[in-house]
C-alpha cells in the first residue's frame, strides 16, 4: 500500500492545471520579450521593467474583482518575502538571457517543478502517490533527453548558475504562494508581487538606469500583458490545485520553447526533442489518470 496519495479528483484541481498552461504559455512570452530586452538594459533594470509595464494592468485587475481592502489584510512577511524572491529571480534570470538561449535556459530551470513537487510534501502537509510520483520522474527525464544538457549548456558559466539559482527563487516563491492562498485574495499576491518588482528593482537599478528606447515599446507592451497574465493564472493553478499536482505541467513550456525557437531564431527541434517531448506527454497523462488514486 502506497505511503502517499493525492485527493485531486475534483474540478478544482482541473482548474489548476488549465491555469498552469495558460501560466506557462504567458510566461513563455513574456521570456521572449525579457530576453530581447536583456540585450539593451541591466537586469534590474529588466526586471523593474517587468513590474512597471504590469502594474496597472494589475491595479486595474484588482479594481475590477472590488478586491483593493483585501490588499491590506495579508500575511506580510511572507509577501516580503515573495516580494525578494521575484527581484531576485527575474534579475538572475534576465542576465541568463544575455548569454544563454532560451531552450538553454528552460532546461536548466525545469528542476524547479521537480523541487515544488518534492517540497510541498513536508512542508505543505501534501501527499503524493507513486504512480504521479513516477509521473514527475517521467517527465523530467523527458526534457532531458529533449534538451540534452550536455557540456555545451554549461559553457554559460555564470549565467547557468544563475538560471539555477532563479528556479530555487521561483520554487520557494511558489511554495509561499500556496500558503499565502489559503489565508489571503489572489490578487493581493499578484498585486504585492508586481509592486516588489516594481519598487524594489526600480530602486536598485535606478543608479545605472538606462534611458527606454521608444522602438522597444512592442516589447514592453507583450512584456507587461503577459507578466501580469502569468501571474493571476499561476497564483489560481496553485490555489486550486494542489503543488505536486500542477507543477509538472510547467513542462508544458518546452512546446512554448520549440515553438518559439522556429519562429524567432529558426531552430528546429531534432529528433531527440521529439522523443522527449513525448514523455512528457505521457507522463502528464499518466498524472491525470492517477488523480485521486493511491
Amino acid at each position: 500500500m502506497p505511503i502517499l496519495s493525492v485527493n485531486a479528483n475534483t474540478p478544482h484541481a482541473l482548474r489548476g492545471i488549465v491555469a498552469m498552461l495558460l501560466a506557462m504559455g504567458s510566461f513563455s512570452m513574456m521570456d521572449v520579450s525579457l530576453k530581447a530586452l536583456s540585450a539593451h538594459y541591466p537586469p534590474l533594470q529588466v526586471a523593474a521593467l517587468r513590474g512597471l509595464t504590469a502594474w496597472p494592468l494589475v491595479v486595474c485587475y484588482v479594481w475590477y474583482l472590488g478586491q483593493g481592502a483585501l490588499l491590506w489584510r495579508v500575511r506580510w512577511p511572507l509577501h516580503l518575502l515573495r516580494g525578494v524572491l521575484a527581484v531576485l529571480m527575474l534579475s538572475l534570470f534576465s542576465y541568463a538571457m544575455q548569454t544563454l538561449s532560451l531552450t538553454s535556459a528552460y532546461v536548466l530551470f525545469f528542476i524547479a517543478p521537480v523541487l515544488i513537487a518534492l517540497i510541498s510534501v513536508p512542508i505543505l502537509g501534501e501527499k503524493i502517490g507513486w504512480a504521479s510520483s513516477f509521473a514527475v520522474l517521467l517527465g523530467f527525464g523527458g526534457v532531458l533527453i529533449a534538451l540534452q544538457p550536455t557540456a555545451a549548456v554549461w559553457q554559460g558559466g555564470w549565467a547557468s548558475l544563475a538560471v539555477l539559482a532563479a528556479a530555487v527563487c521561483y520554487t520557494i516563491s511558489a511554495i509561499a504562494g500556496r500558503l499565502l492562498t489559503r489565508t489571503d485574495a489572489p490578487s493581493g499576491l499578484v498585486f504585492w508581487v508586481t509592486t516588489a518588482l516594481a519598487v524594489g528593482a526600480g530602486a536598485l537599478a535606478w543608479p545605472e538606469w538606462v534611458s527606454v528606447k521608444s522602438s522597444d515599446g512592442p516589447w514592453l507592451l507583450l512584456l507587461g500583458v503577459t507578466g501580469m497574465v502569468g501571474q493571476v493564472c499561476i497564483v489560481e493553478a496553485f490555489r486550486h490545485g494542489h503543488a505536486a499536482v500542477v507543477a509538472p505541467f510547467e513542462y508544458s513550456a518546452l512546446a512554448w520553447s520549440i515553438l518559439f525557437d522556429a519562429l524567432i531564431w529558426q531552430t528546429w527541434p531534432q529528433i531527440h526533442t521529439l522523443w522527449g517531448a513525448l514523455l512528457v506527454i505521457i507522463g502528464g497523462l499518466i498524472l491525470l489518470c492517477s488523480l485521486g488514486k493511491p
